[in-house]
């Protein structure tokens, strides 16, 4: 299988992590104006697993190292496939909830509190796992990243279409579900993985193998949270399954498409682990908000009507997280 060489490699498949989570959700802005989260959802989660068995079958089964997908497949222990399992189930139903906590509270308020304590509690939680790198210059690197994502939810929270609505408080509590579930679900990830990517462990999964497991627990998941969604949305009627094959064809490509983009960043992300350490790769991979940002900012024009004063303040988000950003990277 295909084996990172060195940390500034893998420091490169992180920013790659970093970018494919920060641009997967264009897709649904491209997909159809009518075309319901919920639906778009169904193929979201196709195309995550569709990435995981084409990574499998191709960089997972190349080359002379480690163990080959299907061989490591035979050999792995269930309650090793258990975990990355549950860090699909876990993932599925955090991103879930920050799409509720997006629709009751607004950006503002859910991303600061949903995606900042994501990232302080799969720092911590991964660090004391694998403690790999400087703790100081990694906590310094994750602070100044959480500034950032607090500056970026104030340039929003600026914006007209961003203000508070009635379901606050409710959305707030989703926000601290969603932020204890996310930071956790790639623990869980890294628990099924072997230490060492070249040597793996008997039992143990390679990074391709523990993604096709991951993807399954999203998909099998998706069928129990998905449908409760769809019958008892945050915002909007139900929808059915029946609205779900009235989609365009458009509707369902972009969908399968987000997916595949997120895939990406997953498994790039569980192969540099093996050389940045669990901690700072998914560290890195969380600035995936900012990048997010910079789509909004440049691309979507997102801050065009925002009230003068908003610029400073993306500015200083950028800044923070840029700084945080080396602060991580020069920690190992």
């Amino acid at each position: 299988m295909f084996v990172l060489e060195s940390y500034p490699a893998a420091v490169v498949f992180c920013i790659i992590t970093m970018l494919c989570w920060g641009s997967w959700a264009n897709t649904q802005k491209l997909a159809g104006r009518s075309w319901r989260f919920e639906l778009f959802y169904w193929d979201y989660v196709i195309g995550v697993l569709l990435t995981a068995l084409i990574l499998a079958f191709t960089m997972g089964s190349m080359g002379d190292k480690g163990r080959p997908f299907l061989e490591d497949l035979q050999q792995a222990q269930w309650p090793v496939q258990g975990w990355a399992l549950l860090g699909g189930v876990v993932f599925n139903a955090a991103n879930i909830l920050l799409v509720a906590a997006i629709a009751l509270a607004g950006m503002a308020v859910a991303f600061p509190v949903g995606i900042g304590l994501a990232l302080i509690v799969g720092m911590i939680v991964n660090y004391i796992n694998q403690p790999t790198g400087n703790p100081i210059l990694l906590f310094s690197g994750m602070t100044l990243v959480a500034v950032a994502i607090v500056l970026d939810a104030m340039a929003y929270r600026r914006l007209p279409s961003q203000k508070e609505s009635g379901g606050g408080v409710k959305g707030l509590v989703l926000s601290i579900l969603c932020g204890l579930l996310m930071g956790t679900f790639y623990l869980c990830v890294a628990r099924s993985m072997a230490e060492d990517p070249v040597a793996l462990e008997a039992g143990k999964l390679s990074p391709y193998t523990a993604m096709v497991f991951f993807s399954l627990g999203v998909v099998i998941s998706n069928v129990l949270f998905n449908t409760l969604l769809m019958r008892f949305p945050v915002a909007g009627p139900p929808v059915s399954y029946a609205d779900y094959f009235r989609g365009a064809p458009r509707d369902h490509l972009w969908g399968i498409v987000g997916g595949m983009i997120w895939g990406v960043g997953m498994t790039m992300s569980i192969i540099a682990a093996g050389k940045a350490g669990f901690a700072i790769s998914y560290g890195l991979g969380q600035g995936a908000t900012l990048v997010a940002a910079l789509w909004g900012v440049f691309v979507w024009r997102e801050f065009r009507s925002a009230p003068p004063g908003t610029n400073r303040l993306l500015t200083a988000m950028f800044a923070a997280f840029l700084i945080g950003l080396t602060t991580i990277i020069l920690s190992r």
